[in-house]
């Protein structure tokens, strides 16, 4: 959905069922940095990891064992930042 503010400025949404998801403002006709923008805030949110995650059927095993790896993986990151930060 595109819908115009200004003469200068665009903004991109995206909408899920009404729900306002994604909102990006596309500045004097600057698209590919708005895309950008768009693309990043996706990334941040977990758009994708959500879609690719409903693609298919996970068995409650297989569940369970993506959310250890996830926790562990976790772990670790902040295990990492925090001796970084010490």
């Amino acid at each position: 959905m595109l819908s115009k503010k200004s003469k200068s400025d665009i903004i991109l949404v995206a909408e899920k069922g009404g729900i306002l998801m994604t909102k990006v403002v596309v500045r004097n006709g600057n698209v590919e940095s708005a895309l950008r923008t768009f693309k990043q805030k996706n990334i941040k949110d977990g758009l994708l990891k959500e879609v690719k995650k409903r693609e298919s059927y996970m068995k409650p095993g297989e569940k369970r064992r993506n959310a250890k790896k996830e926790a562990i993986k976790n772990s670790r990151r902040k295990e990492r930042s925090y001796n970084r930060a010490a």
